[in-house]
């Protein structure tokens, strides 16, 4: 089916027979669907607190498994602590297929705020938090998130806190390691480390700082998971990703990730909602290619 002849309705929901049938990927060594489900807005407003609607947080979550999905990024700073519990309480035990990616090097304070988290005890923690909260013994892939800045990478050495994280993979709390919010020199630093699986990093169609990094890690088999989809855009990108949707019956959200899937096979998404529908939605991405034209459009908004 061309993408042109698809239409709103028929990106509108999803099967568990599309959703797998979508490309796969490698995540520590584990093939994962390339659109997974991130569980951030499962909690209340602001990433904090419990969620408004409880039970259909529980429903999104087990939609997400009938859907085929066996990739959920989480933390248990989302909450804090109270998305793994409602991870937990809707689908454990756990699909075989299933692979949970956390990430640890943030806390929260009492009101909300995301305070940095890098010494050896606070690491620890974090990790013995998400394994309780989540009901596991091992951590499949833990990302540390690097926190110099919390609008966006900046530089610093991350040796000390990525050592720590290290000795926890070393003593078999954690299997796999990624890292969040990086540059291209703390990459290099952390591959001289550890293994490296995964990063996770702010980017879409309108903020493309990482394309050389993305480049770089699908080349030597390393997982790119890009967060905030349609995030920093501009009025005027914004109405252009609008037109290129309307014009292929989809939405400006689905059309993103569409981009996203078709600009490197070493894309992982994981867009969140907390809502059924939308889950729908974003998993009927797998069912949506762009054709050239609107790729061609698409790729002069950055």
């Amino acid at each position: 089916m061309s993408s042109s002849s698809l239409s709103s309705s028929s990106l509108s929901s999803s099967s568990p027979s599309s959703v797998s049938n979508a490309s796969h990927y490698s995540l520590g060594g584990r093939q994962v669907g390339r659109l997974g489900y991130g569980a951030m807005q499962l909690a209340g407003p602001g990433v904090f607190g419990p969620p408004r609607d409880r039970d259909a947080a529980l429903a999104v979550l087990r939609e997400v498994i009938a859907q085929g999905v066996n990739h959920i990024d989480t933390s248990d700073f989302y909450g804090p602590h109270i998305t793994n519990q409602l991870i937990r309480e809707a689908i454990h035990p756990y699909p075989d297929d299933l692979v949970i990616v956390t990430k640890i090097g943030a806390r929260r304070d009492d009101k909300g705020a995301w305070l940095p988290a890098y010494s050896p005890e606070a690491l620890t923690a974090a990790v013995h938090d998400n394994l309780r909260n989540l009901g596991l013994d091992t951590m499949e892939v833990v990302n540390l998130r690097i926190m110099f800045d919390t609008h966006g990478p900046a530089e610093g050495s991350i040796e000390a806190p990525l050592t720590a994280l290290a000795e926890l993979q070393r003593q078999g709390l954690v299997k796999h390691i990624g890292l969040s919010n990086i540059t291209p020199t703390q990459l290099t630093e952390g591959r001289g480390i550890c293994d490296i699986v995964c990063v996770q990093n702010h980017y879409n169609l309108a903020h493309r700082n990482d394309d050389a990094m993305i480049d770089a890690l699908a080349a030597d088999g390393i997982a790119y998971v890009p967060f905030f989809p349609l995030g920093g855009f501009s009025p005027l990108q914004s109405d252009t990703l609008s037109t290129v949707a309307q014009r292929l019956g989809a939405s400006p959200l689905q059309v993103a990730l569409a981009w996203l899937l078709q600009r490197s096979p070493n894309i992982l998404l994981i867009p969140g909602t907390s809502s059924v529908a939308h889950l729908h939605e974003n998993l009927a991405v797998a069912n949506l290619v762009l054709p050239a034209d609107a790729v061609n459009e698409l790729n002069g908004i950055a």
